[in-house]
């Protein structure tokens, strides 16, 4: 259980909400002992079962007291005169009537109030949950996702937080208020019969213990089934992505089968932990009817014996415990819960635990501007301890344009991600103006880079908005310059609501051209000293290669252009051609030097020719 106070640290933000909530349960609970505790002395007195008294009982703080102070009021009422007459009877019915309706009122009352300021703490802490959960992974670095399944983390973010909320934030009330219900209906009871108290306090933790057995083996149950689910929600993820090659391969029976499957797994887990969660009511309900079963013995041989309990307050005594069924069964049925959603709490914690292997210095400096030149110093690159870069060594001058071709996996786009730390190097540097870019503040060294990549990343939401992803400034005027430049203000003018249309998840209702030179707007508008194009005119036709390959030289005029390319007809004018491969350059120079040359570059340039 400690495991689960944990979480309490998102209570904090909503101290004055917990602390109204307590203060309303504390006073629901007393308006719930105070009820009970009035109605059997007075049908005692009502009944004649319980002798009139008619002096004030000397004050002491002793529960027996307190019980003689109940009956001298009410036998004021009952019997103002010492006798018992019908009227009275009628009068005394009528006030407890009346009494017991304004108690269970005030009661239900305060309950209302404390359930009302639990609502603002229960879906706050789910709210700042889901706030750090999704703040840490913008923060991760690209290796961490590359490593685990996206549905997993899907299902960490979605699932396992709403499991959190039902299982363990709901139980957050419980866990505050039940015990405390429970220890005040002990005080009273204890009040009533120490003896008989004290039994029953030596019975409650065996009934606990059986419980907790229980309890631990559902919560490894709940692992495997939180587990299933992030397999369950990347089979549904990737069927998504990839509909189209599904469908076109004929492959919906396989795909079905697939998740036919997974789905059935996960659907036996799920049963068996229900299973085991629905066994905590009865089970808590009939442990706690045993320990009732044995008072009644234990307690009703006292009253045959004529000793300390009289049968009035034994049967008050007996409604009074019933009264600890109902919280206990509570308390059991959420300790069951919390146990389920202990799973998923540690599931969210090994997001929330990660450490970014991108760590920004303490102290880090400042860059507003890019002077100089950009260097790559004996640079190499391991991931996953599989060495992908090799001494690399390159040097970018300011205006420069250099470009990087070889084969698929050589390492060209890996030297690229390198520049804007989305990964570490491992040894060598890397500087921007003679220093290191680690000595940066991460997004200062960002901001002077535009990325433009070969699978054109967009975001549902309208044409304008994702051209001016990340600068919510920029003005209409802007946006509308930059799409000119990239040759896409005529196709979005086109569309049914201009800029202001929504193009669909990853922009699925355009053209792969057309995405892509949405992506090369958003470039333009950031108007960044640096630009990375990563094969950005590999999605494109002919006749849009064209028009945005015309673009981007507009675009890297008087620019500092780090270009991966895969059509070497679009680089043949780079300041410099590095020839990459296995995670070496192998070859550099200018287009015309490379072809005389007679290498690498010259078989690739021969090999596109003849294609």
């Amino acid at each position: 259980m400690k495991e689960a106070f944990k979480i309490l640290v998102y209570i904090r933000e909503y101290r004055r909400s917990l602390l109204l909530n307590i203060l309303f349960n504390g006073l629901s609970i007393f308006f719930s002992v105070f009820s009970l505790a009035m109605i059997f002395p007075f049908l005692g007195l009502l009944f004649g079962t319980q002798a009139i008294v008619t002096e004030v009982p000397e004050f002491e703080l002793k529960g027996s007291v307190v019980i003689q102070y109940f009956y001298y009021y009410l036998s004021n009422i009952i019997a103002p005169d010492g006798l018992i007459t019908i009227e009275g009877q009628t009068r005394g019915l009528l006030f407890i009537c009346v009494l017991v309706s304004v108690l269970f009122l005030l009661k239900n009352l305060f309950r209302y109030f404390a359930v009302f300021f639990m609502a603002t703490i229960r879906y706050g802490m789910v709210k700042d949950i889901r706030n750090d959960v999704y703040s840490k992974i913008l923060m991760l670095p690209f290796a961490y996702f590359t490593e685990r399944r996206k549905g997993d983390i899907l299902a960490r973010m979605t699932t396992d937080i709403l499991e959190i909320e039902v299982s363990i934030i709901h139980s957050i009330e419980v866990i505050f208020k039940d015990p405390v219900t429970i220890l005040v209906f002990l005080i009273a009871l204890f009040a009533i019969s120490p003896s008989l108290t004290v039994f029953v306090i030596v019975l409650l933790p065996i009934t606990g213990y059986l419980i907790g057995k229980v309890g631990k083996s559902l919560k490894k149950t709940s692992v495997k089934g939180q587990e299933k689910i992030g397999i369950l929600i990347s089979v549904i993820e990737e069927t998504l992505s990839g509909l189209r090659i599904i469908k076109a391969f004929t492959a919906e029976k396989y795909s079905f089968q697939k998740f036919l499957k997974v789905n059935k797994e996960t659907s036996k887990i799920f049963v068996r932990m229900q299973r085991k969660r629905d066994l905590s009511s009865p089970m808590s309900e009939f442990l706690g009817v045993m320990v009732m079963v044995i008072i009644l013995w234990f307690g009703g041989k006292v009253v045959i014996s004529g000793e300390s309990l009289s049968p009035e307050m034994f049967i008050t005594y007996i409604v009074m415990f019933s009264q600890i069924i109902s919280p206990s069964k509570s308390f059991t049925t959420a300790y069951f819960n919390i146990q389920k959603g202990l799973a998923s709490l540690d599931r969210i914690n090994v997001i929330l635990g990660e450490s970014s292997t991108i760590s920004e210095k303490e102290n880090a400096d400042s860059i507003a501007s890019f002077e100089k030149s950009i260097e790559f110093k004996d640079m190499s690159f391991s991931y996953d301890k599989i060495p992908t870069l090799r001494n690399i060594n390159l040097e970018i001058s300011k205006g420069q344009t250099i470009a990087l071709v070889g084969q698929s996996g050589s390492g060209k786009t890996t030297i690229a991600n390198l520049l804007p730390r989305f990964y570490d190097y491992n040894q060598g540097s890397i500087l921007l103006d003679g220093k290191p870019i680690t000595d940066y503040k991460i997004n200062d060294l960002r901001k002077l880079m535009g990325i433009v990549t070969q699978e054109s990343i967009l975001f549902n939401d309208s044409v304008r908005n994702n051209i001016a992803f990340g600068m919510p400034e920029a003005s209409l005027e802007e946006i509308i310059a930059a799409a000119k430049i990239a040759n896409a203000n005529g196709f979005i003018e086109d569309l049914e609501q201009g800029y202001e249309t929504n193009i669909g998840d990853s922009g699925d209702r355009l053209s792969g051209g057309q995405k892509q030179r949405l992506s090369i707007a958003r470039a333009i508008l950031k108007n960044p000293p640096i630009l990375i194009l990563d094969e950005a005119t590999s999605s494109l036709d002919t006749e849009s290669e064209r028009m945005v390959q015309d673009a981007i030289f507009k675009l890297m005029e008087n620019r500092t252009s780090l270009v991966i390319a895969h059509r070497l007809s679009t680089i043949q004018h780079a300041d410099e051609i590095c020839v990459v491969q296995d995670g070496e350059i192998i070859e550099r120079g200018k287009h015309k030097d490379l072809i005389i040359n007679n290498g690498v570059y010259k078989k690739l340039h021969d090999m596109q020719a003849f294609t």
